[in-house]
């Protein structure tokens, strides 16, 4: 099934998100593996789906949870309007540097600011900053933290805000409650609040594509 999945994303990113002569997304793929970064990016089709819900909700304040090597984030702040900004967080400072000079080549770095450190640590100092709240929330880092990052979130948020969560369901892995995997077990518990969360109005898409079988969390926040 996955070669057809491919094919199937092949297809619509030719007519939705096509690759464009000097387009720096895809440098910033081919730099992320020259620099040795795993290869976990949202894939084009995703990342347009991003574009689109900034677009959409009007976002002109974004925070991002994982920013690897700032793929998602070129995404993210190509589509903000006039003045919008991206906060991105990143544990590991050689992503982050791959990521800035991916968002300098790309000529966004003006309008996104990078965090670097835990993101744990780095949300506490986002509670009074001048970016909050945001008006959209892209949460796509360390799995068994993702609760964490939702009641973060929530703090950071204000009623409108749109909070999405990556690679929810583990290739299916999610259904079993005893899975060892401790990213499985981290996305359990990221549902079960979601879920139980009454701030929220949350679904759940289940993805298939170049990448294989996964999912996004969707969520609003509603009082």
């Amino acid at each position: 099934m996955q070669k057809i999945w491919a094919e199937v994303d092949r297809y619509f990113c030719d007519w939705v998100a096509p690759s464009v002569a000097g387009d720096e997304l895809d440098a910033a793929v081919a730099a992320n593996k020259k620099a040795g970064l795993p290869a976990i990016d949202v894939t084009r089709l995703q990342g347009k789906f991003l574009d689109f819900l900034v677009r959409v909700s009007g976002a002109r304040s974004v925070l991002e949870i994982g920013t690897l090597g700032g793929y998602s984030t070129i995404w993210l702040a190509r589509a903000l309007p006039e003045g919008g900004r991206v906060v991105t967080l990143e544990f590991d400072p050689h992503h982050a540097k791959t990521a800035t000079e991916n968002l300098r080549k790309a000529g966004v770095l003006d309008r996104v600011e990078i965090l670097v450190g835990r993101a744990i640590d780095s949300l506490p100092t986002l509670e009074h900053s001048a970016a909050t709240p945001f008006d959209l929330i892209f949460i796509d880092a360390d799995k068994e933290s993702y609760t964490e990052y939702l009641e973060w979130a929530l703090k950071l948020s204000r009623v409108g805000t749109v909070i999405v969560a990556d690679n929810v369901v583990q290739e299916g892995k999610v259904v079993d409650a005893e899975c060892p995997d401790p990213m499985v077990q981290g996305v359990r518990r990221f549902t079960e609040r979601l879920a139980a969360q009454p701030r929220l109005s949350a679904t759940v898409l289940q993805t298939v594509g170049m990448k294989g079988y996964d999912g996004f969390a969707l969520a609003v926040v509603v009082q």
